[in-house]
């Protein structure tokens, strides 16, 4: 449901991937496909499927049925160190008695390649990774997201085909995960090498890949570029994991769609001549939470007595001095268009068990 057509470039394909665990399908009837270069974010809930596709791809786990192919070559049967991939786990374990040169040098040793070609090789990507002048510390005298980046020199020293990043930044701190995304994507930049990236953290995706495939129940719900994945969901399923959703009259909208204003005039954009007032409601503030620049209003609809939620700037909350308690005019300045048969009720079922 919702998976894009197939791809010319593909570096990877999967075709009909099944994997059972008993009654659990963890995989149902996969087709998946990877274009050559990009960085695509497999994106879902625990128990979505998101790693044992991953894990397919990479060779450690065999699907009960199906093919994988990497750059042509059918690797369905092939062990994992002959697919020509790099894997980085969350928790990377590294070798504790080896300094950072000689843990990202190990792939480059065990292949007996040139001693020449592995100090150039391990220094270029040490420089590329922002790890030059820690090349003789050890792991223990590294941070969490130097470790990481550790991994991922040693990694793409072998020049795999594919990278696969298995949560890689998931055990770190906010702060530290939201560095590591950015510096994950100007790697990938200037690499190119063809990755894919598991992951929960929905804003992770969207700031990191270029494609996205949301998975829910072991399918693949939607395959897209970030915008198109969060701007025109598939279903209900794929726009409420991309974001937070509010219900509005019986609609699916983003909560920072949703304008507020002290009278009906002003919940309407004045620069949209063909919004009438009509689509505007009634509704109470019940909460105020301040979210850093941007701004949760908690409201509850009083035609309908339902709660719902607006995102707002912190400026235009300050300019209406809003006040738990208050009455507010909101109308739902843009509503995503689902496939017909979607309600608001299939936001918690979208599809039956």
């Amino acid at each position: 449901m919702g998976s894009a057509g197939p791809v010319t470039d593909a570096m990877i394909t999967v075709r009909g991937a099944n994997k059972r665990y008993g009654d659990f399908a963890a995989l149902d009837d996969v087709d998946f496909e990877v274009p050559a270069g990009s960085l695509t974010a497999l994106l879902g809930p625990s128990g979505s499927g998101k790693s044992t596709l991953l894990r397919a791809i990479a060779g450690l786990d065999q699907p009960d049925t199906g093919t994988i192919t990497i750059n042509g070559r059918d690797v369905t049967n092939v062990p994992p160190q002959k697919r020509g991939i790099g894997f980085v786990f969350q928790h990377y374990a590294a070798f504790k008695h080896l300094t950072v040169r000689e843990n990202v040098a190990f792939g480059l040793k065990i292949r007996k390649r040139p001693k020449a070609e592995i100090t150039e090789k391990v220094d270029n990507l040490l420089e590329v990774v922002g790890l030059a002048g820690f090349q003789t510390r050890y792991p223990n005298q590294l941070s969490g997201g130097q470790r990481q980046r550790m991994a991922l020199a040693r990694a793409l020293a072998v020049s795999p085909e594919v990278l696969l990043l298995d949560e890689p930044f998931g055990a770190l701190d906010a702060k530290v995960r939201e560095d590591l995304r950015a510096w994950l994507r100007r790697l990938h930049d200037e690499v190119h090498v063809t990755t894919v990236l598991v992951t929960h953290d929905q804003q992770e995706a969207l700031d990191v890949a270029d494609r996205i495939a949301v998975l829910n129940k072991g399918r693949i719900e939607q395959v897209g570029a970030p915008g198109d994945v969060y701007d025109t969901p598939a279903n209900a399923f794929v726009m409420s994991f991309l974001g937070a959703v509010s219900a509005l009259n019986g609609a699916l909208v983003r909560p920072h769609d949703i304008r507020v204003g002290r009278t009906p005039e002003m919940a309407v954009a004045t620069s949209d001549d063909s919004v009438q007032a009509t689509g505007v409601t009634r509704a109470r503030v019940d909460r105020i939470v301040m979210l850093g620049f941007e701004v949760r209003v908690e409201l509850t609809n009083a035609a309908t007595a339902t709660p719902f939620t607006a995102q707002i700037t912190r400026g235009d909350a300050e300019a209406l001095g809003l006040k738990e308690g208050d009455t507010v005019y909101v109308r739902a300045t843009r509503v995503p268009s689902l496939p017909d048969g979607v309600t608001v009720e299939s936001l918690t079922n979208p599809r039956p068990a």
